[in-house]
């Protein structure tokens, strides 16, 4: 199983930079989500596919437009917060209003029920799983947040099943499509999104995903700006990853398209035998 997944927001919402990272810099920065997701329409209608959108709620809120286009063409819109801020940053409360907010927003915008969610930067580590019992409380049913290696937005290294399962937290159960990884000498790597799909050559891909029963993808419409600005400030290795491999991530994702299959989220759930998923105790 395949999924196609991409995660909504403007080219500067960049998580570990302290001037994109607050609401009332944004304005500093010109808007490129219009052209990015012409870019990513293209890529879909071209590929025949039909992905899952995780859409920040201030798009929603500032661009309405955008997730009307994404709900009138019949594809799943699901959560990504409101504020995109790295959830482990956040006690309770702000996460509790924030989530709140983004599914209030695009049920608003859709008119139909938002059941799935998605962290910025994955961002559900160990010290925050309560995250979980607010996102049942909210009514989220699939979550995707959960990275099982370690990165720098901290992952969740101890989930060791990269594959579909069923999250138990203190008595709360949520169906999880967490990132896959692929294992080479005991060591998980990532290779199906961001700027791990931009800098591996597409044969190593290809290779991996003819390996792999479960892939996870992940990708922003700025992974396919290559004429973006560069974000002044940025330290080298983010600077790297935020912006290699840019001009080649539209052809490469269309050769992966067209040489596999990929479902949407919503249709991978409904694929799933779910009473026979494992079940993953936190």
């Amino acid at each position: 199983m395949r999924i196609l997944t991409f995660d909504i927001e403007e080219w500067f919402h960049i998580l570990d930079n302290s001037q994109t990272k607050n609401l009332k810099d944004w304005g500093n920065f010109e808007s490129r989500i219009h052209r990015n997701m012409e870019i990513i329409f293209e890529i879909i209608d071209k590929c025949n596919v039909s992905p899952t959108f995780f859409v920040v709620g201030w798009i929603a809120e500032k661009y309405p437009e955008v997730v009307k286009t994404i709900s009138n063409r019949g594809f799943e819109v699901a959560s990504h917060t409101h504020l995109h801020q790295l959830a482990y940053q956040q006690d309770r409360k702000t996460f509790f209003s924030d989530v709140e907010k983004s599914i209030k927003t695009l049920e608003d915008c859709t008119g139909e029920k938002v059941t799935a969610f998605r962290a910025p930067g994955f961002s559900i580590t160990e010290q925050n799983k309560w995250a979980f019992e607010i996102l049942y409380e909210l009514g989220i049913t699939k979550d995707s947040s959960i990275f099982p290696a370690g990165r720098a937005h901290g992952g969740l290294p101890k989930y060791s099943l990269g594959v579909p399962s069923i999250i138990n937290y203190n008595g709360v159960k949520l169906k999880e499509s967490p990132i896959n990884t692929h294992t080479i000498l005991g060591k998980p790597f990532i290779f199906s999104g961001g700027g791990y799909f931009r800098l591996l050559p597409y044969n190593v891909i290809k290779n991996w995903t003819i390996k792999s029963n479960y892939v996870m993808t992940y990708f922003h419409p700025r992974d396919f700006d290559f004429s973006q600005p560069i974000i002044p400030g940025l330290s080298l290795s983010r600077r790297f990853k935020s912006y290699v491999g840019l001009k080649n991530c539209k052809p490469k994702l269309e050769h992966w398209l067209n040489d596999f299959d990929f479902v949407g989220l919503n249709a991978a759930d409904q694929m799933i035998n779910w009473d026979k998923a494992p079940v993953v105790a936190l």
